[in-house]
């Protein structure tokens, strides 16, 4: 038997990092909703009793960004003095200037159609070049890793209780981790899972870590993995009343993994938050994994990642890559050509058949942009099983 550990992590919405990646997105999303051709790349930092709105936003719209920061970090819970920070009193700074005419001119008028191309699609070229993967797994219903999938359970999950007051002194900010032990690479047992919440200074941590068993990791963890030697860290420094931007900056787009595939598949680097779909960042890692998805969903591996590359200003891509990990049923560079003759991966395609014009980002930005299928985005369809097993003949 070959046995290994694989550890994957996810964080609240309150945590200071998912606080920044939320706002970004929110100013997105109201931006997106009043003009869906606006191309925006807003960033954010936190630290005590600070916000920094700062990036580059070309619109015709206006859009009040002191109240959209203000109305998520009090919609997330921060918004009274004993949580530390206080979107009520918070000061909200804004530093916006318009993208840049360099970058515009290869998003707006593509390489290929500077050569002579027709086709609309070609005249969109990628926002900036990098490479973007997607990944998925037959681990779980959703076709996402469980280590992932578990800690962003358990991390809403904690939201969850405290907004509905059955744990009434949990804080905002908390963190989630779950360990599993493979054997022959499938999941038998769960090593490990971590819990770290903020919470109010009058509650002992016996009580915390009652509490939190009972009512977030038993309703979450599936009790066949957890075994007598699995370890449980409920708030393993004993105490944790000071959380969010008043104990730790945030900054938009510094949790990649977490929005992705909790360090399972491989990342390009590119973080999501606060970008319009015309970046590739965003707008080809979704669809990476709408490829990936597809590819498990109809059978042809058990784990599939695919690799998209591009060039700033190019429509096409420069690269696309398939790796099966030695489940696929066909060689991967079979797959890949099938991938290519399947799906339209040039950005204005992406945007067109992802529906990516839409203000859905916001809800992304907290628990990963991947395995969402209660949000019904697109990119978690698989309904290209059948065109793949065509385009292979099988």
């Amino acid at each position: 038997m070959q046995k290994r550990l694989f550890t994957s992590e996810s964080v609240t919405e309150g945590h200071p990092d998912k606080l920044c990646d939320q706002i970004s997105d929110a100013i997105l999303d109201a931006i997106l909703e009043k003009d869906p051709e606006a191309h925006v790349a807003c960033e954010v930092t936190a630290t005590t009793g600070v916000i920094h709105v700062m990036g580059e936003i070309s619109t015709e719209c206006y859009v009040d960004i002191d109240a959209i920061a203000r109305g998520v970090i009090c919609d997330i819970g921060y918004n009274t003095p004993e949580a530390g920070f206080n979107g009520k009193t918070c000061g909200v700074l804004t530093s916006i200037d318009m993208q840049s005419p360099d970058i515009a001119m290869g998003v707006n008028e593509s390489f290929e159609t500077k050569s002579g191309a027709a086709d609309l699609d070609d005249r969109v070229g990628a926002g900036d070049q990098g490479m973007m993967f997607g990944y998925a797994t037959n681990e779980t219903p959703e076709l996402m890793p469980l280590t992932a999938s578990l800690a962003h359970k358990l991390a809403k999950r904690l939201a969850a209780v405290r907004k509905d007051g059955t744990l009434p002194y949990l804080r905002p900010d908390g963190k989630t981790q779950v360990t599993a032990e493979y054997v022959d690479g499938r999941v038998a047992r769960l090593d490990a899972v971590v819990v770290s919440t903020q919470h109010s200074a009058d509650v002992s941590l016996e009580t915390i870590r009652r509490d939190i068993v009972k009512h977030v990791i038993r309703p979450v963890v599936p009790a066949a993995l957890i075994d007598p030697d699995t370890k449980i860290y409920i708030n393993p420094t004993g105490r944790f009343v000071l959380g969010g931007p008043a104990a730790d900056s945030g900054l938009t787009g510094r949790k990649i993994i977490v929005d992705t595939y909790g360090g399972a598949g491989r990342h390009g680097g590119g973080a999501f938050s606060g970008k319009d779909p015309t970046k590739v960042d965003r707008s080809a890692a979704y669809a990476a994994r709408y490829v990936a998805k597809n590819i498990v969903a109809a059978g042809l591996a058990e784990r599939c990642e695919i690799q998209l590359a591009y060039a700033i200003g190019v429509a096409h891509p420069v690269s696309v890559m398939a790796e099966t990990f030695g489940t696929g049923i066909v060689p991967d560079e079979a797959l890949a050509e099938a991938v290519q003759k399947v799906f339209d991966l040039r950005p204005n395609a992406i945007i067109r058949e992802l529906d990516l014009k839409k203000p859905i980002y916001r809800q992304l930005a907290a628990y990963g942009h991947m395995g969402r299928e209660e949000l019904g985005v697109r990119w978690e369809r698989t309904d290209r099983v059948g065109a793949l097993r065509k385009a292979l003949g099988l």
